[in-house]
């Protein structure tokens, strides 16, 4: 029964993780010129689509949650294979959190994550 219950609530968590909206929200910028790393806050309409869509699962800043973390994922991993696993899924990730070029632009921002 435990087990049932603790599927169910993980299922209706990614579930929910997965509805993000569809439209960005903006985030300040961070000008910063002292810190080289990009984070979320201050890069383009890809961090903005990933904060909107994966971050919930991913974390914040790449640094992973519920699922694995990105903030080195391009030193394992072609754009092409990013993309792959965004389109398709992967594990428990649903397929098709993002499509089109707003996941060809996410796995090109996550491809330069080395």
């Amino acid at each position: 029964m435990k087990k049932m219950l603790l599927a169910l609530l993980m299922g209706a968590t990614l579930a929910l993780a997965a509805c993000g909206s569809d439209e960005a929200e903006e985030t300040p910028a961070n000008n910063s010129s002292s810190n080289s790393e990009t984070t979320t806050a201050d890069a383009g309409n890809e961090a903005k689509l990933y904060e909107n869509k994966c971050s919930s699962c991913h974390g914040q800043n790449l640094e992973g949650g519920v699922g694995p973390a990105l903030d080195a994922i391009g030193s394992s991993m072609s754009q092409e294979e990013i993309e792959e696993v965004i389109l398709s899924g992967k594990g428990m990730m649903p397929a098709k959190a993002l499509d089109g070029e707003d996941a060809t632009a996410v796995a090109a921002w996550l491809a330069d994550k080395k």
